[in-house]
């Protein structure tokens, strides 16, 4: 009788620890819901992101590499993943896309919608220090993605039109520093960020150099 008690015991306090550590997993677990998208820009190609994190745009609307994650990190603030490739695309201080695999304040976009219902994503970081004007995610009329202090909001090239395919739930992600992003082999990093990984200016810019 004594072991029988002994046992019954034995299951509900592992019944007890379980639940406790489930809530505090789940605690410590924000969720966030945002969706799995493309993003169709209205120069006539969606956005996609390659296996080696470039950037472009292309006409083939059933592509993986078109999959994004939009990531709610603020009011009307997101973070613009890659669902294959798991990098955030950025923009630095130089008006250059490309993609990290840290989340920096780099890779904050302000989503806003234009008067025509498309959306436009600017740089939560980056404007013309002259004019204030926002630097925009962009592609050009060959699909190839612009600098963003190149991209004016009201042209064809700033506009994209989100095409939702589920809800979903992520981790908040962790903010690093500029200074943190890891580059990649054959890139050459931009000057004011220390370290970044592909870089575009409608084409990847690649170091001929070899590393190990």
């Amino acid at each position: 009788m004594k072991r029988v008690g002994f046992f019954k015991c034995f299951v509900s306090f592992c019944k007890a620890l379980y639940l406790l550590l489930k809530s505090k997993i789940f605690l410590q677990d924000p969720q966030l819901k945002g969706i799995v998208t493309r993003l169709y820009c209205r120069q006539g190609y969606y956005l996609q992101m390659h296996p080696d994190g470039s950037l472009d745009g292309t006409k083939d609307d059933s592509s993986n590499s078109t999959l994004f994650n939009l990531i709610p990190v603020g009011l009307r603030v997101v973070a613009i993943q890659g669902v294959k490739t798991g990098l955030y695309i950025a923009l630095n201080g130089e008006g250059f896309l490309y993609t990290s695999e840290l989340f920096t304040p780099e890779c904050k976009f302000k989503e806003s919608v234009f008067e025509n219902y498309y959306v436009i994503y600017s740089s939560m970081l980056y404007r013309q220090q002259e004019s204030g004007r926002a630097w925009f995610l962009g592609l050009n009329k060959e699909g190839q993605v612009m600098k963003g202090n190149r991209v004016k909001k009201t042209k064809p090239a700033a506009h994209f039109l989100p095409k939702p395919l589920e809800v979903a739930m992520y981790r908040e992600p962790s903010l690093h520093d500029i200074g943190e992003t890891v580059p990649k082999a054959g890139v050459t990093p931009s000057k004011s960020t220390s370290a970044s990984a592909i870089m575009n200016g409608g084409k990847p810019v690649v170091n001929k150099s070899k590393t190990t």
